[in-house]
């Protein structure tokens, strides 16, 4: 219930040693429109102890690294592709997260073990697998303590790491495979060697600053012998181009000192070539594979170590979309065994010539370690995330971790309220926001979610007035789904599928994450984006096209993507779209769109007449990620956009306050790297800004003039959604699935003077009965007081008091769990009916809590609601139940507190028997112990000693009165007659027995005393049990 002091606030950017993050540190955020005194980071220390929530789905995503360790049989490590590093010490039965707050950038590109020293463990970050959102990395980490905690070694800026290979007897020389910025020219890329643990690298091999090192292997029999491949490519949005002068397949045999270039030897293909990746044979040096991406593209091999290679398969299944795919792993003991790793996990046992797919958990594999000493035992890493066989590839564990790539975000009007996105290369998923609500008993796991239509990429866009309606989207997809009959329709405004084809020639250009919008007010208008705007008024059965094209369209960017070798044409490269739908929730005409090639549209007439206005400092090509129509200002939006596909990470957000005419650039205290990908206005408190940024969550007090980091302890992510719920903030992320920041109402009513109080009481958040508690913040400004925190009824009537000690000086956060006191108990009480220290459900109504320090009190109201899932139950019903409830409770202490008065004096009369000479005497005392154990075993089981006690001796008094109360208390409703009866019965018994008992108290007990006193012993004093 009480939470202890915030500890005082640390960026998260600041905790990490990148050097980027470092940069970030310093960086002085503008308090310009903050009251003087007060900065931005300030307001956050202002909080009270507060942490990010994860909610799942543990389902998991993107993993291209994977390592294990001969000596570790159960140690393994996969890198999620957004969510940092991964270990499992049971064989990957369950994973955990080892880098978080750690390390600068969340994609691990590349793992290692040093082979002398298990705990010795490097990691290489940023994505090589080069889809269109890959993520950028910040360089090397290492571990020496297996995991437990990282220090940066630099590189920071090759952005790209593939491969880190480590010498066997020396962790400390190490090989990097760089690639470098993927979407621009740098000099920080190709092959680098370290001698001495990380602290300096030397650059081995380098091509030039569009061509980088994707792949690396080394000789398992001679750390001397060294195999690496270059690769030029580079990446737009609209394009990609793999191959060039620049790729190629080099050896070094002296340890990187010097390397000879293998591309243009005999048998390799003549021509352009693109991605190459290589692997040498565990059993024999000379024998060497390479896949290539070529015009005779395909699985090549050497028997000579590079110096001859003949061509060995050309199926398009090894070597098809080579960006994403394409590595190969030698088998460490058969010399004829290979793996290839592509959308299947391919073995050949012949060399490569013939080839069958390996049972698997998911598709599409990037990386996959072999125990040198035992090929059954393996870890592959795949879209899916890391799992682990120790049979050969037969069976695998299971990817239960939250390292989901979501996409977007969306919320549901339930209650609990739900959390939706659409999972990179799965489905869209559903979670509930509260993790004891709607378990599948069906299900394997714990774990409760559902898919609501559309696909991996897509929006989801609940309707606003049923909840059951879900519109969703994904390549050549759109549907309309029914939560409650599970019904879908795809409803697409045009249905020409596409694919494989070149914008220019698409009638209609889809995103590959097309926006989908509903409109807040009636008649709930559905909208889709191309490159014009679409509108269905009937759920998605006749559309109209709204709109122009809204985007640049410049035909350089509408042109085939892939190539020189290979054409790649799917969605992500679909440029010229619509990216973002704004609608506002002030006025049904009111229409913003943003487009992916950096324009931003405004309509007031409900698609009638556009007008573009693009903010004058927006650069081309910024991908307009979201628009959003201020919940306070009609004529207010604010704008996020990101450039890192031009190779511009720079934070992008403008805000207008009448209607695009003027724009406000307000990035400003965002670092640069953490680029936005969504902004939010809070829809309580005008001006509070949240941004989902490639670094976490940032939140602005002054409408974006200055930021704070409010990425607490969230781990680095990026943050691809938010939605502020009444009193939660809610995010999506692409590698970590989704989190929620609970009880934000304290967020929203930061001010200066909150700072300068003496002692300050937050105004709570209403509370709901049975499903949300009442959060209470204060915060106390000496040192250390005293603090009495109490809650009342409205009328003033005390309920509880949840503090009355004295505090250390901060802000801290109490929960009231809704409940009167319980019952009195004792200590070893062991009951069937429930917990009798659990006191009633307070019923709906108004509540005061009341804060006392140094004399002086404040209060703050609050409504405790019912849950809105009841709204036919009457109010009178709730203070009927109430009232019963107490009256119970009450029962059950009278009860307990003479079972404890018993007890008391039972010891009591034990100890002066002990000194009884006289027989008689002793008889008649040995009697009424007799008499008050008997009473008391009528209210309380006196033999339970342990919990299945219970079954072995009947229940009494006090275990039916407890179950009573819990029974009536599982639900909210008049309480049935029965109950009441039962309580009248249970009365008159507990009634009985406490006559008894105070008349053994007022005659027999006399009695003794009085024979005790004669005899000179000591009389037996005891308190009176209630009556």
């Amino acid at each position: 219930m009480y939470d202890s002091i915030r500890p005082p606030v640390v960026s998260r950017l600041q905790r990490v040693r990148a050097p980027f993050l470092a940069l970030a540190a310093l960086a002085s955020l503008s308090s310009a429109a903050l009251p003087a005194g007060l900065g931005a980071q300030d307001y956050v220390s202002l909080l009270p102890p507060m942490e990010w929530r994860p909610i799942g789905p543990d389902r998991g995503g993107r993993s291209i690294a994977v390592a294990g360790h001969a000596e570790r049989p159960f140690e393994y490590y996969f890198g999620a592709t957004g969510g940092g590093l991964f270990k499992t010490t049971d064989g990957g039965t369950t994973w955990m997260p080892v880098t978080d707050g750690q390390v600068g950038s969340a994609s691990v590109g590349a793992v290692a073990m040093a082979p002398s020293n298990p705990d010795i463990v490097y990691i290489g970050m940023g994505e090589v697998q080069l889809r269109a959102n890959v993520l950028q990395g910040d360089g090397v980490y290492r571990s020496d303590d297996a995991g437990k905690s990282w220090r940066h070694l630099g590189l920071a800026d090759t952005h790209a790491i593939g491969r880190i290979r480590i010498h066997p007897t020396d962790p400390d020389r190490a090989y990097v495979a760089a690639l470098g910025h993927p979407f621009g020219p740098n000099p920080e890329r190709g092959v680098f060697r370290t001698a001495d643990g990380g602290k300096t690298w030397a650059k081995v091999l380098f091509r030039d600053e569009r061509t980088g090192a994707v792949d690396l292997v080394m000789d398992p029999s001679d750390p001397d012998v060294l195999y690496a491949t270059l690769w030029q490519v580079y990446r737009k949005p609209w394009r990609l181009w793999s191959g060039g002068e620049g790729s190629g397949i080099f050896k070094s045999t002296d340890g990187g000192d010097t390397w000879t270039e293998l591309t243009r030897n005999p048998g390799l293909p003549a021509g352009v070539l693109g991605k190459i990746t290589v692997a040498v044979s565990g059993t024999d040096p000379d024998r060497v594979w390479a896949n290539l991406e070529a015009e005779q593209g395909g699985l090549y091999r050497s028997d000579d170590g590079g110096r001859t290679w003949e061509f060995v398969n050309g199926h398009r299944d090894i070597w098809q979309r080579a960006f994403y795919f394409q590595r190969l792993v030698a088998d460490p003991v058969d010399r004829n065994t290979l793996y290839i790793l592509n959308f299947r996990l391919m073995r050949s046992t012949d060399g490569g010539r013939t080839l069958e797919s390996v049972p698997e958990t998911h598709v599409d594999h990037h990386d996959l370690w072999i125990d040198p000493a035992n090929p059954l035992r393996m870890v592959n890493g795949n879209d899916g995330g890391g799992v682990v066989t120790v049979n050969g590839g037969r069976t695998w564990t299971s990817m239960r971790y939250p390292t989901a790539q979501i996409y977007r975000l969306a919320t549901t009007a339930d209650f609990p309220y739900h959390v939706c996105g659409a999972q990179q290369d799965n489905t869209t998923v559903c979670v509930s926001s509260e993790w004891a609500h709607l378990r599948d008993p069906a299900s394997p796991s714990a774990e409760w979610m559902y898919p609501v239509g559309g696909g991996e990429s897509g929006y989801i866009a609940p309707h606003p007035a049923d909840p059951d309606i879900f519109y969703a989207g994904a390549t050549n997809t759109l549907t309309r789904y029914d939560r409650e009959t599970g019904a879908a329709a795809d409803i697409q405004p045009w249905p020409r599928i596409v694919m494989g084809e070149p914008a220019r020639d698409m009638p209609e250009r889809w995103n590959w994450t097309y926006p989908i919008a509903v409109s807040p007010l009636a008649p709930h208008a559905l909208h889709v984006g191309s490159q014009h705007l679409w509108r269905s008024v009937d759920e998605g059965e006749s559309w109209a096209k709204i709109s122009p094209d809204l985007t640049r369209a410049e035909p350089e960017t509408l042109d085939d993507s892939g190539g020189p070798i290979v054409k790649d044409q799917d969605g992500p490269e679909i440029y010229g779209t619509l990216y973002s739908i704004g609608l506002s929730p002030h006025e049904p005409e009111t229409i913003w769109t943003g487009s992916d090639d950096g324009l931003v549209h405004v309509s007031r007439d409900g698609g009638g007449n556009w007008r573009d206005v693009t903010p004058p400092d927006m650069p081309p090509h910024t991908r307009v990620m979201t628009v959003e129509v201020s919940p306070h200002h009609p004529a207010g939006a604010h704008v996020a956009g990101i450039r890192y596909e031009m190779d511009d990470r720079a934070p992008y957000a403008w805000k207008t306050d009448d209607y695009g005419r003027s724009w406000t650039r307000i990035g400003d205290g965002i670092p640069d790297g953490a680029f936005v990908r969504v902004i939010r206005e809070d829809p309580e408190r005008a001006g509070l800004l949240y941004a989902g940024t490639e670094h976490g969550v940032f939140a602005s007090f002054d409408g974006g003039s200055s930021w704070s980091d409010l990425s607490l302890r969230l781990p680095d992510t990026p943050v691809t959604g938010i939605s502020v719920e009444e009193r939660d903030l809610v995010i999506s992320t692409h590698g970590r699935s989704f989190w929620v920041l609970d009880d934000i109402e304290t967020l929203r009513q930061l001010r200066a003077d909150v700072a300068t109080a003496d002692a300050h009481l937050f105004s709570p958040a209403d509370a709901v009965r049975r499903s949300i508690p009442a959060v209470i913040d204060f915060r106390v400004s000496a040192p250390e007081a005293h603090v009495r925190l109490d809650i009342l009824t409205g009328e003033g009537e005390p309920v509880r008091t949840l503090v009355d000690e004295t505090v250390r000086g901060g802000t801290h956060r109490i929960r009231w769990d809704l409940r009167y006191p319980g019952a009195v108990t004792f200590p070893g009480i062991v009951l069937e009916g429930g917990n009798p220290a659990l006191g009633p459900w307070a019923p709906p109504g108004r509540y005061l809590a009341q804060l006392t320090v140094h004399g002086t009190t404040r209060e703050e109201a609050f409504d405790v609601r019912r849950d809105p899932r009841l709204g036919n139950v009457p109010a009178a019903a709730f203070t009927d139940q109430f009232h019963l409830a107490m009256a119970i409770g009450d029962a059950e202490s009278r009860a307990n507190e003479s079972v404890i008065l018993a007890r008391d004096l039972l010891a009591r009369i034990d100890a002066i028997i002990a000194d009884i000479e006289d027989d008689a005497l002793r008889e008649e005392a040995t009697a009424f112990a007799a008499g008050i154990e008997a009473v008391a075993g009528e209210l309380y089981q006196l033999r339970n000693q342990s919990p299945k006690d219970k079954i072995a001796f009947p229940i009494k008094l006090n275990d039916r009165l407890t179950g009573l109360r819990s029974h009536l208390e599982r639900g909210d409703g008049t309480p049935a007659d029965a109950y009441e009866a039962v309580f009248n019965e249970l009365s008159a018994e507990l009634d009985e027995h406490l006559r008894t008992l105070q008349r053994m108290l007022s005659d027999d007990l006399s009695r003794l005393n009085r024979r005790l006193e004669s005899a000179g012993l000591p009389r037996v004093d005891v308190g009176t049990a209630r009556d």
